[in-house]
């Protein structure tokens, strides 16, 4: 169906708002600032769809480097959903991203319309729910982010994604109502985490670790600086058993799940020391 009223075009900075707004009625959870770090991602990869002068649709498609995309957003406002605006979007953003290897993270239910378009499953994402609070481990050696060179932690966080996104590190790693840790191993960085306030509660995202070990330091570092009171979510790749056990260790509950697909190869990352996941979103 073609509706010569809708259209499609780039989001201004403003306009991501609008996505991070229905994401939090999807009961995705957002981050407070994440569409500030978003649009230093990419800030041409955020699409929106309008009737007239109404938004019915989004979808975010990042660029990295040159071969690399991350699809998410893809939102439709209920009351125009089944009328063909969503599979319009959907396609421009994948005319955004032609010739890249593209990855999503989509609920499982969603997987088979995926596949449609090329997608291929790669691996479960799971969320788990817990409580803040707790004390640090006595005697790890934990730092904040910001006293060590940015450079260090964008060498670091390269092994664990497919592109350079420095832009987006520096402002995620930064961001307000946030905590970001190091934990130092033999003069070297180790591992890393950022906890940040989200709509309900806070999320561990990432949180990156040498070893299950070393994880744990860091997970509970983080986990301090945030009341009993409030909850604390963590997305954990189900292919890491010892993320899954960190998360089952400390009585999380599983609450959400994705499929990470892709449509080309599963991208090479070092996924038994990703503890937990950046973002459902972009990636």
């Amino acid at each position: 169906m073609q509706d010569q009223n809708y259209t499609i075009r780039t989001m201004d900075r403003k306009e991501i708002d609008i996505a991070i707004e229905w994401a939090t009625r999807e009961g995705w959870n957002p981050g407070l600032h994440d569409a500030d770090c978003y649009y230093a991602a990419d800030s041409h990869g955020f699409l929106i769809g309008l009737l007239g002068d109404e938004p019915v649709a989004t979808i975010s498609v990042i660029k990295y480097g040159d071969s690399f995309g991350f699809l998410g957003f893809y939102i439709v406002k209920p009351e125009y959903r089944g009328k063909g605006y969503g599979i319009q979007i959907w396609n421009a953003g994948l005319q955004y991203l032609e010739g890249r290897n593209i990855g999503l993270d989509g609920v499982l239910a969603q997987q088979d319309n995926y596949k449609t378009s090329g997608f291929k499953m790669a691996y479960r994402n799971i969320r788990y729910e817990g409580i803040g609070g707790g004390n640090p481990h006595p005697g790890s050696e934990i730092v904040p982010l910001s006293t060590l060179p940015f450079t260090t932690i964008d060498l670091y966080e390269r092994q664990f994604f497919p592109a350079n996104r420095s832009k987006f590190t520096k402002s995620w790693i930064n961001q307000p109502d946030s905590h970001a840790l190091g934990i130092m191993q033999n003069g070297k960085l180790a591992g890393y985490g950022v906890i940040r306030q989200c709509r309900s509660g806070y999320k561990i995202a990432p949180l990156f670790a040498e070893s299950p070990e070393l994880a744990e330091s860091l997970f509970l570092a983080l986990k301090s600086k945030v009341k009993p009171s409030e909850s604390i979510y963590l997305d954990t790749p189900e292919i890491n058993q010892a993320a899954v056990a960190l998360a089952n260790r400390y009585h999380m509950v599983v609450s959400f799940e994705t499929v990470r697909m892709y449509t080309g190869e599963r991208v090479d990352m070092l996924l038994n020391h990703i503890f937990g996941v950046t973002s459902f979103e972009i990636g």
